[in-house]
């Protein structure tokens, strides 16, 4: 099972951190991907780190401002956003599948998926 978390309100410019906990599994091994989902849009991959070396992958919208990390010690993986946005307020979502050397941000790519968290980031 996986678990977003640390979303919340904030002031365009301003910074979150997300976290992705897994429980039931280990996430050595498994490429976790970061999706968001603004209203009435569809789910968009924005961010996926590797399952071995940590190389990760960016869609354009986010490149240079998001950097995905990973800590196998506490099976979690973060997603850091900086200089946020008002387009960035969606649903934010993490997901695993098993990492076979692809970095996908497509979503039937990913098998595992945990509740979203919100984020909203005010004008």
């Amino acid at each position: 099972q996986l678990q977003a978390s640390g979303g919340g309100l904030v002031q365009a410019g301003g910074s979150l951190r997300l976290s992705c906990a897994a429980s039931g599994f280990r996430l050595v091994g498994y490429a976790i991907g970061w999706f968001h989902q603004a209203p009435g849009k569809e789910r968009e991959g924005i961010a996926v780190i590797s399952g071995d070396d940590g190389t990760t992958r960016y869609a354009d919208s986010v490149k240079g401002r998001f950097t995905a990390s990973r800590d196998n010690a506490k099976n979690t993986v973060y997603l850091q956003m900086n200089s946020l946005k008002p387009e960035d307020t969606a649903v934010y979502y993490c997901a695993a599948d098993y990492y076979g050397g692809i970095l996908s941000l497509r979503a039937p790519f990913y098998e595992y998926w945990g509740q979203g968290t919100q984020v909203t980031v005010s004008s």
